[in-house]
């Protein structure tokens, strides 16, 4: 038997339902009922445009994004196409309460590395970081103890978990953030519901037993090594793509899957009602990226996460598991490195090389997925 995730356990939520439902949109698309009327929360401005934008030039492109190798790729994108009309929908299967504030990991990524504001060592978190917080917490036994909030990344938390708790939505929220870190292209959220990855687990306090945790605990507490049974989206069922998602798919020239991983970021994605169905049904070419060279992954656990539900880490495997639209899968077109070699019935395949070293290397391999689509840049 499965016991109920430990999201309960480590990552409380507001305690008023009315609070609840507001802060994370669960059951009510809040700005789809009303118009918000213009208010700041700091530096964020909730109704505005991101400031100095400028009309869009070019292709417009649709991008499936998560985590740090997701966000590279859109270093590319953006270095390839400055001024095209670009839009990431990214995971937010990632997405925890801690110590009462709202982490979107994806999202953050996402905003630091095009804002410039990133660590590029680490590739997550901000540049210049400390840790007096999480240090102030772990003497106060506050848990969960195992994942850290550093000083300057705790103030993005602060200003999304007020304007949640607020009413907006997280899509707006997002818009908001961007304001300040004017990343170059459109971060919207999967969705604005909750909807989390969990883990089923071998429980490792009662051996024999299963529970599901959250995704952050598998993850970072347990670094993936832990007996895993399956993964879990809470929440999916009764969430809705957020604001424009599926408009913005139906009308690209181009959706590209980032080299993200398949499992667990570009899968999350599509756990969402909507958004698979959109992809195969758009009038667009859907090319995805090979996240794996030479059987591992560019970055993460990737083949941790393949392994659990039985695929190879390989780009033959990956690009089967994502299947061709001629079928029943997503796929038009896959980009493999150089080095690999696949066959993915009905996928028209392509060798390049797909190391991101820098944004002009990244640049190349978009350049390449368009012109897989017959798009030109």
């Amino acid at each position: 038997m499965v016991k109920p995730p430990s999201l309960f356990r480590y990552y409380p939520q507001p305690h008023s339902e009315l609070i609840l439902h507001r802060a994370i949109a669960n059951k009510q698309q809040i700005c789809r009922e009303r118009e918000l009327p213009r208010h700041r929360i700091g530096c964020a401005d909730v109704t505005g445009q991101q400031v100095g934008a400028t009309p869009a030039h070019g292709p417009r492109i649709a991008v499936l994004v998560g985590g740090v190798g997701g966000a590279r790729f859109l270093q590319g994108v953006r270095e390839l196409l400055p001024e095209a009309d670009v839009a990431a929908i990214v995971n937010v299967g990632d997405d925890a309460w801690m110590h009462g504030l709202r982490i979107c990991p994806d999202l953050d990524t996402c905003m630091y590395t095009l804002g410039g504001g990133i660590d590029s060592e680490r590739g997550w978190g901000r540049v210049g970081e400390t840790w007096h917080a999480k240090e102030e917490l772990a003497k106060y036994r506050a848990q969960p103890d195992w994942f850290g909030l550093g000083d300057r990344d705790i103030a993005t938390h602060l200003i999304r978990t007020e304007m949640l708790r607020a009413g907006y939505p997280l899509s707006a929220v997002t818009e908001a953030l961007c304001n300040r870190w004017q990343p170059g292209v459109k971060l919207i959220p999967a969705t604005d519901d909750r909807c989390e990855t969990h883990v089923v687990v071998t429980d490792p306090d009662n051996p024999g037993e299963r529970r599901a945790i959250h995704f952050q605990e598998w993850w970072v507490r347990y670094r993936a090594n832990i007996e895993t049974h399956g993964f879990a989206t809470i929440g999916a069922e009764e969430a809705k793509p957020a604001p424009n998602v599926i408009e913005i798919i139906e009308s690209a020239d181009v959706v590209l899957l980032a080299p993200s991983n398949p499992v667990v970021s570009i899968g999350a994605i599509l756990a969402v009602p909507g958004i698979r169905g959109a992809l195969r049904t758009t009038a667009a070419k859907v090319i995805g990226v090979s996240g794996v060279i030479d059987g591992k992954p560019l970055r993460g656990m990737a083949d941790e996460c393949l392994s659990v539900i039985g695929v190879q880490t390989t780009a033959e495997a990956i690009g089967r598991y994502y299947g061709a639209r001629s079928a029943t899968g997503i796929l038009d077109g896959w980009l493999i490195h150089s080095t690999d070699t696949a066959d993915v019935p009905g996928v028209e395949v392509r060798s390049v090389p797909l190391l991101m070293t820098d944004p002009p290397t990244t640049a190349e391999m978009v350049r390449q997925a368009l012109d897989l689509a017959g798009v030109k840049p």
